[in-house]
């Protein structure tokens, strides 16, 4: 929609969402008006002049480059002249009481008064926290679920004064929420919060553009409406013609010169002026831009017309579809669910189109998860799918990059593999297709050689499911940030092309897994099973999967006595457990092999060769506390001190274990790719996610199962005490977990009750909000980044006081969202 025109002149009910702003600033008396544009400013310049007709002074400020929006204020100063001053995006759909907002800041002596408002999901806004006298303590832009401990966001209206734009570079880009209210808060400057309780929408999705065409219809936004209103919720302009059997259905909104025809049916719908509707049409909310034509027998449902537009007969639009300006449908063509069609196409006859033309965003929450893209193969994950992923990654890269691909035995991989492969290459991208290795090993080749990697598995809780990783150069999770323009490239389907000859080459030379074993013995240990003593006896499940690879090189110079067991690559019916109750027993009879076997402990490893569970030398397993407590406490010990790095999900146990050896517990948050940063800070020695998962910076830096076994080896040859013993001595755990059902438009809502319902408790906003009791007990309450719930952790002394722990916050959480 704004390929061709900009976004502040897109018609909601029929006029400019600019138009309704400026309207709002003349009836709150702000007439003298400096308009800043850049993009196609010739059109807005031209749509609205002088703003005589407005009953506004307009002047221009136009930017030759892009100066933030900061920068573009600063472009202005001088038609300013120096008084303080109200901003106001042109493109974003408000009432808010201007004349209440402008009281506040000269009540408060304000330098800048930030405009704030309340939203059901505030992760693609600036958030802002404010003191109860509203000065402003904090901002966070673009945050992540975990930094959701508010739903107060900014609405990018402000009232300044003038001295402020001394702190904007001249012709610089500089903006406001990064650049200048970071500095002032440092500096202590006098900035406000106001909490505005009228409407505001950013109209910056399709299905954010919908949503404010039906606020208006349905008179949830105050704004000048244009028209008679001829029965409840109908408003018509004098100058439209409506047949007589056309059934107008409540809210609608015909514009000026409209045109109506027999037989036509119009619900929730807004028309736009010198739009016409022919015989029989159909349409349901929908959004019919000027000089558009509908034509006989059209079906039109949730979906936006462009300007000028033609639809021949019989001609469908399906719910989120948009057809682009001066497009054409012929006769008995249709767009499916949420097909964009770029300006001036033209779909042919009997044709339906499934997949966008070209450009524009569609909003989806579950498709990509802070990792990358979960789903079930066949379904939710297809060939088509992963061809278009692959090609929104390769978008991000620079052309010529070289992408690592590597995946499991699962079916997944081995059918998206070379599908994803031929879409990186066709985007100019050298692929080395590693095959089947383990997900450490890949991620350290990435990090040696490599722009990136894409890692395909299967879902460790789903046969069916493939989980579809995207790494960054150092192999680690692509930051949350990243991922966002990812998505944002892959909705819009902006993909980047290369002639024939700049196509990206395929390299399948294998790995040399004994380099590998060498590094990791080399590193960790020395030879295990020299000394006095009979050598070290172990059992090992590798759960069919690619550790079976390595595992091999690895225990030839470890010198241990090793019993390998599921050690086949190939699961013999096949997933591995998904279930947690499959997966204890699977422990348990590992454990009766231990037992049998008199070893001295037991390992089964993840079929990712990422995470693993111990089983003692009586055939008991230990519990993910446990195991963690038990590195925690032998690699402190070891080192004599030490910094671990551990999620704000696991126990504080942890803190007692490092600090019996002098070691210290950094907390970070739970968010994919966080334990591999963590580690690269000075002094690490460990770091964990508490669920089997460990780092070993003096090898890599990334989960890595058999790392994590050689180096507890080496620390249980050195420290030769039966592994029960040395649990036994560890302090006791008692964390919980929760998850309760949330709707995505309360999350915000239910953080800022958390935080409210803290009272004079501490909080930790590190990752979620973690609210600490007197007696150091924790509830840590955290917004899931991919589905629809909220998860509790807590943690006190004892199994009862954790249980009433998780009640109370769970009914907090509960009560709020109900």
């Amino acid at each position: 929609m704004t390929s061709d025109l900009p976004k502040p002149l897109l018609p909601v009910a029929d006029r400019p969402i600019m138009e309704h702003v400026l309207r709002l600033l003349g009836r709150h008396g702000l007439r003298q008006t400096v308009v800043t544009v850049q993009y196609l400013a010739a059109r807005i310049q031209e749509q609205f002049g002088d703003g005589s007709e407005l009953g506004m002074e307009l002047s221009y400020a136009k930017e030759e480059e892009p100066l933030g929006t900061a920068g573009s204020v600063k472009n202005a100063a001088r038609q300013l002249g120096g008084e303080p001053f109200l901003v106001i995006s042109g493109d974003a759909l408000t009432d808010i009481d201007l004349g209440d907002l402008i009281r506040f800041h000269r009540q408060n002596k304000a330098l800048v008064t930030v405009c704030l408002t309340r939203v059901p999901d505030p992760l693609e806004f600036g958030i802002t926290i404010t003191d109860p006298d509203g000065r402003v303590e904090r901002f966070l832009e673009k945050p992540t679920w975990g930094q959701v401990f508010s739903d107060t966001v900014n609405t990018g209206i402000y009232v300044m004064e003038p001295q402020v734009l001394d702190l904007v570079p001249e012709g610089e880009p500089c903006d406001w929420s990064s650049d200048v209210f970071p500095r002032l808060l440092a500096e202590g400057g006098g900035i406000y919060g106001y909490v505005a309780e009228g409407y505001w929408e950013d109209v910056g999705t399709h299905a954010a553009y919908l949503k404010a065409q039906s606020d208006v219809l349905e008179g949830q936004v105050r704004v000048e409406r244009e028209g008679t209103e001829v029965a409840p919720g109908v408003f018509v302009d004098p100058t439209a013609s409506v047949d007589a059997t056309a059934v107008l259905t409540a809210p609608l909104h015909i514009g000026a010169h409209a045109q109506i025809g027999p037989g036509t049916r119009l619900t929730h719908t807004v028309v736009g002026r010198h739009a016409v509707i022919d015989t029989g049409a159909a349409l349901e909310r929908a959004v019919i831009h000027p000089h558009a034509y509908a034509g006989p027998r059209t079906q039109l449902r949730g979906c936006v017309v462009g300007r000028g537009a033609t639809l021949r007969a019989e001609a469908r639009l399906a719910e989120g579809s948009v057809l682009g300006a001066n497009c054409v449908m012929e006769e008995d063509s249709a767009l499916t669910d949420d097909v964009l069609v770029y300006p001036g196409k033209t779909i042919e006859a009997h044709t339906t189109v499934t997949d966008s033309l070209i450009w524009e965003s569609r909003g989806t929450k579950t498709l990509f998860t802070p990792s990358g893209v979960s789903g079930t193969l066949g379904s939710e994950i297809t060939v088509d799918l992963a061809v278009r992923l692959a090609g929104a990654y390769a978008t991000l890269l620079r052309r010529g990059a070289h992408l690592a691909l590597a995946r499991d035995l699962g079916q997944g991989g081995q059918i998206l593999l070379p599908a994803m492969t031929a879409a990186l290459r066709a985007s100019g991208v050298t692929v080395r297709d590693l095959g089947h290795v383990p997900l450490p090993l890949a991620r350290a080749h990435t990090a040696e050689a490599h722009d990136g990697a894409i890692l395909l598995t299967t879902s460790p809780t789903d046969p069916a499911g493939v989980d579809i990783r995207f790494l960054d150069a150092t192999g680690t999770e692509l930051a949350p940030a990243r991922i966002r323009t990812l998505q944002r490239v892959f909705n819009r389907r902006e993909y980047r092309r290369v002639l024939a000859g700049e196509t990206g080459a395929l390299d399948t030379t294998p790995l040399p897994l004994h380099t590998y074993a060498h590094q990791l013995t080399t590193r960790l240990t020395t030879t295990a099973g020299v000394g006095a003593g009979p050598r070290m006896r172990v059992v090992i499940d590798t759960a069919h999967g690619s550790a079976a690879l390595t595992l091999p090189a690895v225990l030839g110079q470890l010198g241990i006595d090793a019993l390998c067991v599921n050690n086949t690559l190939e699961p013999p019916a096949g997933a591995p457990p998904a279930t947690p109750d499959q997966e204890l027993a699977a422990l348990h009879r590992l454990g009766a092999l231990v037992s049998a076997q008199r070893a001295a402990f037991g390992i089964r490893i993840d079929p990712a060769a990422e995470r693993l569970h111990l089983v003692d030398e009586r055939g008991r397993p230990l519990s993910e506390e446990q195991t963690l407590l038990l590195m925690c406490d032998l690699t402190t010990a070891h080192y004599g001190g030490g910094l671990i790095a551990l999620p704000v999900t696991a126990t504080r146990a942890a803190e007692r274990c490092a600090a019996a050896h002098l070691g210290q517990i950094r907390r970070i948050p739970t968010t994919p790719g966080e334990l591999t940063r963590a580690a690269t800070h000075a002094g690490t020695i460990l770091a964990a996610d508490g669920q089997g998962r460990f780092v070993l910076p003096a090898f890599s830096l990334h989960p890595d199962a058999v790392a994590a076994f050689v180096r507890l080896t080496h620390l249980l040859h050195i420290n030769p005490r039966p592994l029960s013993e040395l649990t036994a001595r560890l302090p006791r755990a008692h964390v919980r977990h929760r998850d309760i059902p949330t709707a995505w438009q309360d999350k915000g809502l239910v953080m800022r009750s958390v935080v409210e319902h803290a009272g004079a408790r501490a909080i930790d906003t590190t990752d979620g909000v973690r609210v600490i009791e007197a007696d150091g007990s924790w509830t840590l309450v955290l917004p899931d980044s991919a589905t629809a719930t909220t998860r509790l952790w807590a943690e006190g002394p004892d199994a009862a006081t954790t249980d009433a722990l998780l009640d109370h916050w769970h009914h907090t959480v509960t009560r709020t969202a109900s």
